[in-house]
């Protein structure tokens, strides 16, 4: 597949108009119920933490209800922490690794830190397994005020009021086979672009914010990480999806221009997790174990740095 003609909508080197995005609709299949999977799960951590409904999406008469859940009583001498999942709906692991922090982990932060939890950004994108929105819009390059995502300026406002608080925000992700045969051929038909082929890398990293990557806590993150799953090599030209490698799996973009979600904090720890749940080497539990021991190795390393 070298250029957009490959993908069945849209003319190459022609953006897309709306009704080839009602053509790219009508492609998305339901496989999964945000209602029967997620939500159940979130009820049933109420009487641990407090519900928060923080926005509805209504899509052609389909509507979702985001939840996020937040320790009761904030203390303002603790440091605030934000875990973010399923931004992109369909990257499995990030929607139940939030989840899973919170069932099995979270109860050992209680007094020490401020959590607030939202484990599925996207849940159109976890119902259709898709990394785009109904608007076929990526919610992680639209985290703006104004910006096009009804997912992203949802959490935009629930974070706003504590806003400089965080003193964390971890993002959890996951890199698949998918993302090249058929999220970026489809960026590419949507945007009227050639199709640049790439490589998918085998194993866990890390996105650090190019303006301030923090390299010791994230290399604490990979620590811990390393001891649940592998880490993705660089390639041969010692890059991870096109960028360079900075230190061991660890990547950065620029986070503030790219409009991602760990922009949204002020945080000065911030990053991105991406697991490989194609891989050979690792089984869908080893990619949500993952994401657990990197939230919780983030959150020791902030813990840590504040005992100092």
């Amino acid at each position: 597949m070298t250029d957009s003609v490959a993908y069945p909508v849209g003319r190459p080197g022609h953006p897309w108009n709306e009704a080839e995005r009602d053509q790219w609709r009508a492609r998305q299949v339901r496989h999964r119920r945000y209602d029967r999977d997620v939500l159940p799960r979130i009820e049933r951590l109420e009487d641990r933490f407090e519900r928060v409904c923080y926005g509805r999406l209504d899509y052609a008469g389909e509507a979702y209800d985001l939840w996020a859940l937040s320790h009761r009583e904030w203390d303002p001498a603790l440091p605030a922490a934000l875990v973010t999942g399923g931004v992109h709906g369909y990257e499995t692991s990030g929607v139940t690794g939030a989840l899973a922090f919170l069932e099995r982990r979270a109860a050992d932060y209680a007094g020490r830190v401020n959590l607030l939890v939202a484990p599925c950004v996207s849940p159109w994108g976890y119902e259709r397994v898709n990394r785009w929105n109904f608007d076929a819009v990526d919610p992680n390059r639209n985290f703006r005020i104004d910006g096009p995502s009804r997912e992203a300026t949802s959490l935009m406002a629930l974070v706003q009021p504590r806003r400089g608080r965080f003193v964390l925000h971890i993002d959890l992700h996951e890199t698949t086979d998918s993302d090249e045969s058929e999220f970026r051929p489809a960026l590419a038909a949507r945007d009227g672009k050639p199709f640049e082929p790439g490589l998918v890398p085998d194993g866990f990293y890390l996105v650090a914010d190019a303006e301030d990557p923090q390299l010791a806590f994230q290399q604490a993150i990979i620590t811990a990480v390393e001891a649940v799953t592998h880490i993705a090599p660089p390639d041969e030209t010692g890059q991870i999806i096109g960028c360079p490698v900075i230190a061991h799996g660890i990547i950065a973009y620029p986070q503030r221009a790219y409009g991602m979600c760990p922009s949204i904090t002020g945080a000065q720890y911030t990053t991105t997790t991406e697991v490989y749940p194609d891989s050979p080497r690792a089984t869908a539990q080893q990619c949500e174990d993952a994401q657990v021991a990197a939230v919780c190795a983030a959150l020791d390393y902030v813990l840590a740095q504040r005992s100092v």
